[in-house]
């Protein structure tokens, strides 16, 4: 029996590095997007075309983007948060393949994130999708705050959807959930999930899960039970949310195939390699990560 396909998108350049409090040299980022680059990921979020002032980190993403030497075959996206960064963005054209928006589904996160209304946000996105599509840009949506908001508690599924549909109705062609926070549960993943498959039949879904609170691996697998099968994760656990505190990272893009290959599961992706980035960028950042594999290595199944 062959298989089943996962989808794998690395998202660490961009999220994990924006949360670093001491500036990356570009020459390392670039090092790192390189090794990322060739582990056998198929897609990487490399950079995100904000103002320098509001993050430092990124200062040097066009940089970046212009120097790293990626493969053909794996499709660099960049996160936009307007047309301003679209406009920004779209001077490196030729050097990347997707573009990613966002916003979040609770009024109190996206204005502490983005200083917008959801609607103010929305109608913004209306405008920065459409021109990426034109621009022969694939779109991704991510709607952050998903499964609950740090601020209001829960958030309506319902709400969540109908975000999206709007995003989707604009040209976006992937919706990506963000347990930004890390407050979702796996029974509650589960019946999202679920219900996202009918609320928007045919688009790509993907599930971008935090290990804010230890549930990020079980999530994905109440994600992967629920039909989802793509996912984006962050090498090393590198990231969070810049808002609010204590907000800490990913889910571990080395945990999370570690954990698919040993289900049966294909991802493409050389485990081995994607670890030995994330230990370059434990030297670079002089600090221990997050990762459980990257501690344990990768599980050793010995005769006998």
């Amino acid at each position: 029996m062959t298989a089943t396909a996962i989808h794998v998108r690395e998202v660490g350049p961009r999220d994990g590095f924006q949360n670093e409090p001491e500036i990356i040299a570009t020459d390392d980022k670039v090092r790192l997007v390189e090794l990322l680059a060739r582990t056998g990921l198929r897609r990487m979020e490399v950079t995100s075309f904000v103002r320098a002032d509001v993050i430092p980190q990124l200062a040097d993403g066009p940089e970046v983007l212009a120097r790293a030497e990626i493969p053909e075959e794996v499709a660099v996206s960049v996160l936009v948060p307007n047309e301003r960064g679209l406009d920004k963005a779209l001077e490196l054209r030729d050097r990347f393949d997707e573009v990613s928006v966002f916003l979040s589904a609770s009024e109190a996160h996206n204005r502490a994130n983005v200083n917008r209304s959801i609607e103010e946000s929305l109608q913004g996105l209306e405008r920065v999708v459409p021109r990426a599509r034109e621009a022969g840009l694939r779109c991704v949506a991510v709607v952050a705050t998903s499964f609950g908001c740090p601020y209001e508690g829960a958030v309506a599924p319902e709400r969540v959807f109908a975000i999206a549909c709007r995003l989707v109705d604009a040209g976006a062609q992937e919706i990506g959930f963000g347990d930004t926070t890390g407050m979702a549960n796996p029974r509650q993943v589960r019946s999202f999930f679920e219900q996202a498959a009918d609320a928007l039949d045919g688009v790509q879904l993907t599930a971008h899960f935090h290990n804010t609170r230890g549930q990020g691996l079980a999530n994905a697998v109440a994600a992967l039970d629920a039909g989802c099968a793509s996912f984006e994760s962050s090498f090393g656990e590198l990231g969070g949310c810049p808002v609010p505190a204590g907000a800490t990272g990913n889910i571990a893009t080395e945990d999370l195939v570690s954990m698919l290959h040993e289900m049966g599961y294909e991802t493409g992706i050389d485990l081995g390699a994607v670890l030995e980035a994330s230990r370059e960028a434990q030297r670079v950042l002089g600090r221990p990560l997050g990762s459980h594999t990257l501690v344990a290595g990768p599980v050793d199944w010995r005769d006998g």
